[in-house]
Parts: structure tokens; sequence; C-alpha cells
């Protein structure tokens, strides 16, 4: 081993607080890349393999009857490679031990084995046996959620006719890997589950004998997805048709593309900070610790090294500090990653998944790290090379000195002669200060960042549960129904108040911009929903015209004034035009609202609702789900609470570890700051604060002088670390924008407390270690010289 190499180890150990610190700050960074990059490339990796060998679908068309023969005319069409019929209906389920009755999603299955199209994955159990009679599947999250496994019962009801069924399997399709009620945004597997059936005993309850409601096909490589369903919408039409759709906008599909995109922003943004910041605080240690050792740079050109063998001598010491930076991310990133991509699987019930990382992923973060320290680093060298040896060998030239802007303004008189030293340093190296700060307010900008998340759930919860919504019970009837049928809900016992609505599937369009939504018709006098402008407050829904969330209009294009194409998949699909009278405030979904009595009238199918909402006695809420429950023309009901709770439950699985790491790392690097800070102003002003020392200041007057510098710049950064956190979380917010959900940016008094408690903790640390080393200044070294 060279002795340059030797000299790089004696002082890399020397400076082995700093070293660490930093590692940990570049650990945190490559931690975030490694766990969430792989999580996501190993997601979508997943779920390429799941969708080609399961064979899942390109586009699915749901009407209301068709004959079989109308398939054969589809699978004709030019682009369409397959095509395949089934039977699908809403049900009602009724679960042993279980006090609540479940929706379900009922499909057909061949009666003589597997569908050609979105095959099942079995978990356990076997596949139905071929015209066998009373045999289901069902979905593996319901099983779960209640315990299921194969010989057990369930009762069924569709269209008003039960039966008991035995589970032979619990399966997973990928048409259904987010496994939640057609129109919800989040799952409930307690209270809705998928159940497979054989095709003729849907066909015998739905009468569809010869006749299918929704058909599923493939395409071939390189058709146009737009072109086919045109065409398969035309052929469809005369049935009842709401309208094909491809994968981009089938349900599950289209959130987990959702969540891929938020995930997505999220593996982008978060180790793009955490490795920015970590590349600012290597750029910043560096130049001035190679600033403070000039004289040893001179030396060794004295001893015959070049100027390229002495950068390498730095460039090893921040490589050995990178290198064990790395090696700590990768492993904990690994760790945290396989529990992220776990939660995701578990959420989104992939039935394997393979998690690897990849070599460019951990050859980026390194990568980022060790180009920003040895830019910083052969910066310094060079410019401290740069000078001739025997005047680099001799201390630099004292600063010139002039009255501070303090001292101008004659504030002098108040302050103590160390005061009035801290004023001096801060003015006369304003550049350092102002790095001390830019990197503390990042620092606690990242952990602000990461509590905004908790803030946003719980504003949306409260705009959109609360606020909007005052109902117990939402009530959905299989088909549409008088308004009569909301005053038969409010005689049951325990129903205190009944409001009928209706909803509409609808394609909006606007120039050649189109989204598939649903148009909500409420009463013109409702008290139990509402939708909710910017300013909460509930919005009175005007007598004409279209109400658009906010995010809607946004894909659209559209404002007020404008006008819309509607393209009712339902019922007679009428096409209307209608006028854009006002936006709201939404986070969840893309819904249109409109006066239910106006909303009639353009549909012409006379006064009708859909479904109806209710407020219940609490101690009755059991009691009317069950009458609702028996009822053959209800298709299911929900309770705003499980509805609220499910939300809670979806969410913070997801959010709460990059919330914690995110909190932790930026704990990591806001010490890695201000530790770095405190020793790196020790080093440069160890001799001028030991010959303070021999002028007969006290320990405490020197400690005052560098650590009240170093508290200064701490309170400085606090209020521009809330600045930058809700910059960075306006950033996030921005980049999770998708159709199923968005995040406000809400940032609560406890997540401001805690970038400010964190701060003036790592701060107090640094202070005392920082202490403790000024204690030990040797005041008889100082008084020799060094030229």
């Amino acid at each position: 081993m060279q002795a340059i190499h030797r000299k790089a180890l004696r002082d890399l150990w020397l400076m082995r607080g700093q070293a660490l610190a930093i590692a940990l700050v570049i650990a945190s960074g490559i931690a975030m890349l490694v766990m969430s990059q792989s999580t996501l490339e190993s997601l979508r990796d997943t779920r390429a393999l799941l969708y080609q060998q399961y064979r899942f679908s390109d586009v699915w068309a749901q009407v209301k009857r068709a004959p079989e023969h109308v398939a054969e005319r589809v699978a004709t069409l030019p682009g369409v490679a397959e095509v395949e019929m089934r039977v699908i209906t809403s049900g009602k389920l009724q679960v042993p031990r279980f006090g609540e009755p479940a929706e379900a999603l009922v499909l057909s299955l061949p009666d003589s084995g597997e569908p050609l199209q979105n095959r099942l994955y079995l978990r356990a159990g076997r596949m139905l046996a071929p015209f066998a009679h009373g045999e289901v599947l069902i979905s593996d999250a319901f099983a779960q959620a209640h315990g299921l496994k194969p010989g057990d019962r369930l009762r069924a009801t569709v269209y008003g006719r039960s039966q008991w069924f035995t589970i032979v399997g619990i399966a997973v399709s990928p048409e259904y890997l987010y496994q939640v009620k057609p129109g919800a945004m989040l799952p409930d597997y307690k209270r809705f589950g998928i159940v497979w059936a054989h095709r003729r005993a849907l066909e015998a309850a739905l009468n569809m004998d010869g006749a299918f409601n929704q058909l599923t096909a493939t395409l071939v490589p390189g058709a146009n997805e737009r072109e086919v369903i045109d065409a398969i919408d035309r052929t469809l039409a005369r049935y009842g048709s709401r309208g094909a759709v491809g994968r981009s906008e089938q349900q599950s599909a289209a959130i987990l593309n959702d969540e891929f995109k938020q995930l997505a922003t999220m593996a982008r943004l978060f180790p793009a900070i955490f490795l920015g910041v970590a590349a600012f605080l290597l750029n910043v240690v560096f130049k001035r610790l190679i600033g403070m050792q000039r004289d040893q740079v001179a030396i060794l050109k004295a001893f015959g090294y070049s100027t390229l063998q002495v950068a390498l001598h730095y460039g090893l010491i921040v490589t050995l500090i990178c290198a064990l930076g790395t090696v700590l991310g990768v492993a904990l990133g690994a760790w945290l990653g396989t529990h992220l991509a776990g939660l995701y699987q578990a959420n989104f019930r992939f039935p394997f998944l393979h998690f690897s990382i990849g070599l460019p992923v951990v050859a980026l973060g390194a990568g980022v790290s060790l180009l920003a320290a040895l830019a910083g680093t052969g910066y310094a060298v060079f410019a401290a090379a740069g000078e001739p040896v025997a005047q680099a060998m001799r201390p630099p030239a004292p600063e010139r000195f002039r009255r501070t802007l303090v001292e101008r303004l004659g504030l002098t008189r108040w302050l103590s002669q160390p005061t009035r030293i801290i004023w001096r340093q801060l003015e006369r190296r304003p550049g350092m200060a102002l790095m001390s700060i830019i990197g503390l307010a990042l620092a606690g900008g990242i952990m602000l960042m990461s509590s905004f998340q908790t803030g946003s759930i719980n504003f949306m919860v409260e705009h959109t549960f609360r606020l909007g919504q005052q109902h117990d019970l939402s009530v959905t009837f299989i088909e549409a129904s008088s308004r009569q049928a909301a005053h038969e809900l409010r005689a049951l016992p325990g129903v205190q108040h009944a409001e009928g609505i209706r909803t509409v599937a609808v394609r909006l369009r606007h120039e050649n911009h189109h989204v598939l939504s649903s148009i909500e018709g409420l009463p013109p006098s409702s008290t139990l929903r509402s939708p909710v402008d910017t300013e909460m407050r509930r919005v009175t829904l005007p007598p004409g015209g279209v109400v658009l969330g906010d995010y809607l209009a946004k894909r659209l294009h559209v404002g007020v004034g404008d006008r819309v194409q509607v393209e009712v998949l339902e019922g007679r699909q009428k096409r209307l035009e209608l006028p854009v009278t006002q936006l709201v405030e939404e986070f969840l979904g893309l819904r249109a609202y409109m006066d239910l009595d106006a909303l009639n009238r353009a549909l012409g199918d006379g006064d009708v609702i859909s479904g109806a909402l209710l407020t219940v006695a609490p101690e009755a809420q059991t009691r009317v789900l069950h009458e609702l429950d028996r009822r053959p023309r209800v298709a299911g009901a929900e309770s705003r609470l499980a509805a609220i709770n499910s939300f809670y439950d979806t969410l913070a699985q997801t959010t709460r570890l990059f919330s914690w790491m995110a909190a932790l790392m930026g704990a990591i690097i806001n010490f890695g700051v201000v530790y770095n800070s405190a020793r790196i102003a020790l080093a440069e002003r160890g001799r001028e604060l030991a010959s303070l020392r021999v002028l007969g200041f006290t320990q405490n007057e020197v400690a005052y002088i560098l650590l009240g510098e170093l508290a200064l710049l701490v309170l400085i950064s606090i209020p521009l670390s809330f600045a930058a956190g809700y910059g960075l979380a306006w950033l996030l917010a921005q980049g999770m924008q998708s159709d199923s959900n968005r995040v406000p940016v809400v940032l609560t008094a406890s997540g401001y407390a805690m970038v400010a408690l964190v701060t003036v903790v790592s701060a107090v640390l640094s202070s005392l270690a920082v202490y403790w080393r000024i204690r030990q200044l040797d005041m008889i070294g100082v008084l020799k010289t060094r030229e």
C-alpha cells in the first residue's frame, strides 16, 4: 500500500464521525431509490407476466341482453383475435358468522372447462367440476376476510332467487387484481367479493338462455384499439350496449395503472430529493474540508506528488464514504422494498410477486452520490493545488477587516463581545452560512413532506365523507325504479330519512377529449349528499346544466360556460349536449352532478331513481341492512362508516411505509447537516477559538461563539424548512394526481412542530459533541507558528 493511500485511511479514521454521518445520508437516498424503484419494476414485471400467462382480455363490452350469434359477428370484425361470451350480474351473499349481508359480482364460467380469457389462479381447492350443480369459486380477499376455505358453504341471492352453494376453490383473476365493487374507489373485502359459477346456473337466474350480457375480446397484434371498440359499439348498439372499454378503462386495470403512476412519481421524486440533498452535503463538506487542508495539499506536492495524484487521494476518501453509504443503502432498501412490495401484493391481490433489485438502480444511486462528491472534491483540490507550494504552506492571509452592519447601525452597545464576534463571522462569510441554512432547510423540508399525507388523508375524509355526505347507508337498486321506492324505504323501522338519487353511466366528450364517468342526480333540496366547493361549502345544484369535478373538467379541458357532449351508456343511450354550470372540488373518482329532476327530464325516462340514501338510528342499522338484503329489487347497501374505515385502511397501508421512511431519513439528513456544519466550523476556527482562550476568554464564552453561530443558523433555517416542505409536498401531490384520487396538500401543526423539534434536537446533540471537543482545545499548541 502506498504512503498516500495510508494517509487517506488515516484521514478517514480521523473524520470518522463526519464520514459516518455523510454515509448515512447517502444510504438514506439510495435506500429510498432501491425500495421504490425495485418495488415498481417488480410489480410491473409481475403484472405483465400475469396478464400474459392468464390471458387478460383487451376489450370488454357490456349489453342488456344479446343472442349468442352476435358474438360471432363481433369475432369477424377487423382487429379482433378472439371473443368470449359470459353472463355477469350483481348478487348478495350471506356468510356464516358474519352479521351483515355482503355484495358480490357473480361471473359465469364455461360449463365444460376453463375460460379462454381471464383465466383463474387457484390459491386453494379446485376448479368447478364440469356441469356440476351448486359449486362456486370465490375471490381470495373475500375468503381471507371471512376465514372461508374449500368445503364451506354460503348463500347467494341473484335477482331475488337464493341458493346455497359449496365453495370448491379460492381464486384470483387478472381481471380483478383490485377487488373493488363497481363504481367504488376503495375495496371492502368483508362486504364485497367475486363469485364464479357455471354459466347454466346464471342463465337460469337471469333468463339468459342462449344469450349473454358481457363480451370480452383479445386483439390481434398492432390492431387499433379505438377503431375496434367503435366497431364493437356499432355492432352491439341495438342490444343495450353500455359502451365497450379497453384495458385503460377497465376498472381494476385503470386503478392499478393509477397506483403505478403514483408509485412511479414517488420513485422518481423521493430518491431525487434525498440524493440531491446528499450530493449537496457531500459537495459542501469536502470543499470546506480540503480548503482547510491546503497546507497538506502543498506538502504532498512538495514531496513530488502531482495534482492528479493528490486529487485521487481525496477521491479515494470520497469513494470509500460513498461505498459505505451504498452498501448500507442497498441492504436497507432491499429489506424495505420486500415489505413495500408485500403491501402492494396484498392490496392488489397479486398471486405471486418476484421481487428483484436491478443493478442499474444501484448504479444510479451510487453514481449520483459519487459524481457529486468527486465534483466538489475535484474543484477544491485543483483550486488548492493551483497555488504555489510556498504560498499554500503558509497560513491564509487574514480576511480584510470592515465594520459589520450591526456595528454601523450602532447596535453593538447592546451586544457582548462574543455576540459581536458571531455577527462578524456570519457577515464576513455569508456564502458558507447560506449553504448551511439551505442544507438544514432542505432536510427539514423532507421531514415535513413526509408528514403531509396524514393531514391530507384526514382532510379528504372530512371533505368527501363527512361534509359532502350525511347519510348512513346508500342503497343501489337492480334497475331504475319510481321515486316511490324511496318512500317505501323510509317506512322501514329504524329509517329516519330517505332521499332518492340516480346514477347514470356516461361518456363525456369535449372536442377530442373523452372520459368514462357517471352523472349523479341529486334531489334539489338534498340534505344527505352534496358536492363541495373549494371553500368547503356544500353546493346547491342548479336547475339545469351539469356540475363537474375540477379534475374531470381539467381532463375534458372545459370551464364554466362550455358545453359537453354526454353519451348515455344505458337505457335509450341518448346523446345530450349540456352546459357546464359550476365546478366543484373532488378528490376521489371522476364524477359529475345534476339536479335529479333535470337529469330525468333530459333522459326522458320519467321520475325514476336508481338508489337511495338513508339515515338510520344507530341501534337499527344491522336490522335495516338485513331487511334490505331480503328485498329482491335491492342490489346492495353500503355503510358510509364502513367506507371511511376502508379508505383509511387502504391508503394507510401503502402510505405509512413511505411516510415513515421519509421521516426517518429526513431526520438522518437533518442531523448529518447540523453535525457536519458544527464539526467543520470547529475545525476551521479551532486556531481562532484557542487563541481566544489564551487571551482570557472562558470555555463557555468560546463555546458560545461557535455554538451561538450554529444556533442562529438553525433558527433561520426552521421557517425556511417550512416553505421548502410545502413546496416539496406540492410537487409530490401534483405528480400523484390520477383519475382514481388526488391528494390535497394539507400540512398540520404537528408536522411543523415535528420538523422544528427534530432540527433543534439535532442541533443540541451536535452541540454537545462539539462542546466536548472545545474543552480539548490545545492552548499551548496554538502558540506555535506554522511558518
